[in-house]
């Protein structure tokens, strides 16, 4: 019989559980701090747990957490880990050092139903949603998890199509029985559903990112087939109603494809898309992928680009390309795995 994780839990729920155990209720705030303080293997560890109550745990709970099957290293010092979390399906989860600061970028899918034209992920289609405890499990299991100072969920996968368990590992991420974590040391990144738009932004404070790639709709929608139910004009406007002066950061991804949507009639079109709004542009060169015909814009086409947006009142910043030489693409690594699956 499988064993339920404990990892991913919320304190209330932990609370459920020892008391359906008859134990006391203390327990509960025991057992989140062995697992999210202490980050233990498992329960036999929890040692001012009696001997009576690990074994009742032990019967029915685990904490869940595995190691990854398979990692590379880039000369950069980036590091791809791949994780299984079912029969046949693997996520990636990237931990990205850059001078003080050490960003894991983590996965909330396997595949995704958003089927972005640039991205490799998408290519999979959608094959299941993770638990919290698999989101989780992506920095508990890390080597470099005790570095971490930033976590992003900009790994497989739309977040928003999968926000209850999404929450419910940043309930875990930002509160005192957890890692407590300040919600601006987290980044989630959607291509924007509405609805899971509107839950996050009222219950969660951490950082949003919204995939644009192009201020024109129809071009959004090649690119983007998300564009023809969320479009990118009404997201602006949604966003327009919350305050992201204090509380969080609102930022714009950008993928510059060359001779696409890299020409200052683009950056134009931002300025007036975006106007008025307290926000930020990450322009970002994009990783070819097979079976994709778009390129990536030269550098100095970038920094035209940058600059012109930037004089004109969004703040844009140029991402450093990360990890080319070890399957950069998100979504690449896993696909090889399970192509190399399928041939044996």
């Amino acid at each position: 019989m499988a064993k339920t994780p404990l990892l991913g839990r919320t304190l209330d729920e932990l609370k459920e559980i020892v008391f359906g155990l008859g134990m006391p209720k203390f327990t509960a705030g025991q057992i989140a701090s062995w697992m999210y303080g202490k980050k233990v293997s498992s329960i036999d560890e929890m040692t001012n747990l009696s001997l009576k109550n690990r074994e009742l745990l032990k019967a029915s709970y685990e904490i869940g957490c595995s190691a990854p099957v398979h990692e590379m290293r880039s000369a950069d010092g980036t590091v791809k880990y791949l994780f299984s979390v079912s029969e046949g399906n693997f996520v990636e989860t990237v931990y990205i050092p850059e001078d003080e600061r050490a960003t894991l970028c983590v996965s909330s899918q396997v595949g995704c139903k958003m089927n972005c034209k640039f991205c490799m992920t998408g290519k999979q289609g959608f094959a299941q949603d993770l638990t919290a405890a698999q989101i989780l499990n992506q920095i508990y299991s890390v080597p470099e998890r005790d570095t971490l100072t930033n976590i992003v969920f900009m790994g497989m996968g739309e977040p928003f199509d999968n926000l209850d368990e999404v929450l419910r590992a940043l309930d875990v991420l930002t509160s005192d029985y957890g890692y407590g974590w300040s919600p601006k040391r987290i980044t989630v990144s959607s291509v924007g559903l509405r609805k899971g738009l509107r839950r996050f932004l009222d219950l969660s404070d951490c950082h949003l990112a919204i995939s644009l790639h192009s201020p024109f709709p129809a071009q959004r929608k090649e690119l983007m087939p998300a564009e023809k139910a969320y479009p990118i004009a009404e997201i602006v406007e949604e966003l327009r109603r919350y305050d992201f002066s204090k509380q969080r950061r609102l930022s714009f991804e950008y993928i510059m494809f060359k001779g696409v949507n890299d020409s200052m009639v683009y950056a134009k079109e931002l300025v007036k898309l975006l106007r008025g709004l307290d926000c930020r542009i990450n322009l970002i060169r994009f990783h070819a992928i097979p079976g994709a015909d778009l390129e990536g814009s030269e550098p100095e086409t970038m920094l035209a680009f940058r600059d012109y947006l930037t004089g004109h009142g969004i703040f844009s910043t140029i991402r450093a390309s990360r990890g080319e030489d070890i399957f950069a693409a998100c979504g690449m690594l896993s696909t090889a795995k399970r192509q190399n699956i399928d041939s044996e």
